[in-house]
């Protein structure tokens, strides 16, 4: 698992213009493109090592670059939302705050990671999804569950990892433009390669739509102007092979974003979302059965909102130092032991909220290999230096019935950090918030021919110490006179999710259905913005040089207060897509998103898109 870096941060507009200019360097006539490296087998976000998806205990899915690519372009939010398990929150268009929700569990439960590094505020919690540019994604790795005793704090129900290109064979351009509708445009352009021993791939990408009001009339701060979006990004991976078997390398993400929102009627508000982690890592095979790798990375999470009533800061800052050593026992098992250090650092025109944190961490993992027996064992502690020690464990089982047919079964504990909001905002925040704690249990049925797979998981979460904003506060009352942020809540998520695709000659069928109950135990409520169903049904169809698909996105009723007293009703979307090759290294894209111009919200009173078409084209491999 890669960690990053960069040396120099690239300004606005310049990362798109030189790497323009490296793949115009590169005649088409003399360039030979690799065959792009299969890692669809391959899962190495489960157990920070890659694995035989096969193999891998723990549910998960994977985005690959050709799923991408086939998608018609759309953006990150949306595509996982064609995921099992997955639900998703938007305030407006593309460029507009959003939440992903992992089988229940609230966005600020999950973590994610760009290459290796966690990205997030360390206030609000959560990513910023809307300022992770789709347009820097080579591969998506989902896995569902919770990986504290792998990742730490806030992995209550899961990990999405998001990989950029690595570099691979001879020097491989690629560029892509496409129009939009509410005047949507993107370009983008990289080259990668490789070449004695030197690893290389370098991404720039440049996005502007005048989008649509973000609010509905009645909304708070409702304004009918447009709300759109601007956003920069660059990616960057860089390795050298020093000797067999070592390894040192840097990579980059920096993503920019300027997107308007709705909060006076009479003010244009804005926000100015940066995104950036940089990182150096070292490989290295200390002995033949021992690997070892250290990685130093930063990543920064930062937002400046200019508003009728002032501006506002929030910036995190996290440091992270890692090193891992796999070690191989027995010919087919895996030792791992892990020590890790993180700082997060906070600076805000809220004062209460400036300080700083430590983490550092131990762990140690074991994976093995029977026949057709496979088990997975680990423990991690996490000493933190505002809310102590957590110490959280899981074990997992899985059976091959036959080739193709799996079981597995797995228990685990979780936790999640009090955010610096939950611990010091002011009117909100408790310093003596505890972290909330996790149980989960699973299992599940996975089955892969090569030609079908289908899964079937049940799960059961429970959750205590949930924080939540309660009316009445417990403690403090006269400086929090309207309610706080507090330990009261028990949750339970439980819930069945179904996966399949199926080939069926030109043709193939995907879908997924999640049926699940996400109550507050304390209150006997659904939490809110999550369906008791949702799930995806989709039909594609390649012959030739053309594809093309069609998906039903759907979900039931949902709340978007705690006390369910606002309805969001049910939805049902339908979106088209195609790609056509019209001549060697060269397609064409095209994408019709609702097509039936369905009306609906993610939540209260904010606009989501109507009908809208995004169309393009694209030179090389992704």
């Amino acid at each position: 698992m890669h960690s990053f870096v960069s040396l120099a941060s690239p300004a606005a507009g310049k990362p798109l213009a030189m790497a323009l200019a490296v793949c115009a360097a590169f005649s088409v006539s003399s360039v030979a493109l690799a065959e792009e490296k299969k890692l669809e087998s391959v899962v190495v976000t489960a157990t920070r090592t890659p694995q035989i998806a096969a193999e891998v205990l723990s549910d998960h899915a994977v985005i690959t670059s050709e799923d991408i690519a086939r998608s018609g372009r759309t953006s990150l939010v949306d595509l996982l939302q064609r995921q099992r398990g997955m639900e998703i929150v938007r305030n407006g268009g593309p460029g507009a705050t959003s939440s992903v929700f992992l089988r229940g569990t609230d966005n600020k439960q999950n973590i994610v990671l760009v290459d290796g590094v966690r990205v997030g505020s360390s206030t609000s919690g959560g990513a910023t999804w809307s300022a992770i540019p789709l347009s820097q994604i080579d591969r998506i790795e989902i896995v569902y569950g919770p990986l504290s005793t792998m990742y730490g704090a806030d992995a209550v129900g899961g990990v999405i990892q998001i990989f950029t290109k690595q570099g691979d064979g001879p020097p491989s351009p690629t560029v892509s433009a496409g129009v939009g509708s509410y005047h949507t445009y993107n370009l983008e352009a990289g080259v990668s390669g490789s070449t004695e021993g030197f690893r290389y791939a370098l991404r720039a990408s440049h996005e502007k739509s005048d989008g649509f009001s973000s609010t509905k009339s009645g909304a708070f701060g409702f304004n009918p102007d447009r709300d759109g979006y601007d956003n920069n990004s660059a990616s960057g991976q860089f390795s050298m092979q020093l000797t067999k078997g070592h390894e040192l390398g840097l990579t980059f993400l920096h993503s920019e974003l300027e997107n308007q929102f709705d909060n006076s009627a009479t003010f244009d508000d804005r926000s100015k979302q940066k995104l950036a982690t940089y990182g150096v890592y070292s490989k290295n095979q200390i002995t033949q059965n021992w690997n070892s790798q250290l990685q130093v990375a930063q990543s920064q999470d930062r937002s400046v909102s200019d508003m009728r009533t002032g501006r506002t800061l929030f910036d995190t800052t996290q440091t992270q130092v890692s090193w891992q050593n796999n070690i191989s026992v027995a010919t087919t098992d895996v030792l791992q032991l892990l020590a890790e250090h993180r700082r997060e650092e906070v600076d805000s025109t809220t004062t209460e909220l400036i300080g700083a944190r430590t983490t550092n961490s131990l762990a140690a993992a074991y994976q093995l290999k029977r026949g057709a027996h496979l088990a997975a064992a680990s423990i991690r502690n996490d000493d933190n230096s505002q809310f102590g020690s957590r110490t959280t464990g899981n074990l997992s089982y899985g059976y091959r019935l036959s080739n193709a047919l799996r079981a597995s079964a797995s228990a685990g504990t979780s936790f999640r950090a009090p955010t610096f909001n939950d611990l010091y905002f002011p009117g909100f925040g408790i310093a003596t918030n505890r972290p909330e704690k996790g149980r989960n249990a699973e299992m599940g049925l996975y089955y892969d021919d090569g030609k079908s797979q289908y899964s079937a998981v049940y799960y059961r979460n429970r959750l205590s110490d949930l924080l939540v904003n309660t009316n009445v506060c417990p403690v403090e009352q006269a400086t929090h006179p309207f309610g706080c942020s507090y330990n009261v809540n028990k949750a339970l998520l439980t819930g069945l999710t179904l996966g399949m695709t199926q080939a069926l000659g030109d043709f193939k069928l995907r879908g997924s259905l999640d049926l699940q109950d996400p109550q507050d135990e304390t209150t006997g409520r659904q939490l809110a913005r999550r369906a008791k169903k949702h799930g995806t049904l989709a039909l594609d169809y390649g012959v030739g040089k053309a594809t093309a698909g069609g998906e039903l996105i759907f979900s039931g009723r949902r709340f978007d207060d705690t006390n369910n007293r606002n309805r969001l009703g049910g939805y049902g979307v339908f979106n088209l897509y195609a790609t056509y090759d019209f001549a060697p290294n060269w397609s064409l894209f095209g994408r019709w998103n609702n097509v039936f111009d369905k009306d609906y919200e993610l939540a209260r009173n904010y606009n989501t898109a109507g009908s809208n078409v995004f169309v393009g084209v694209r030179y090389g491999i992704r």
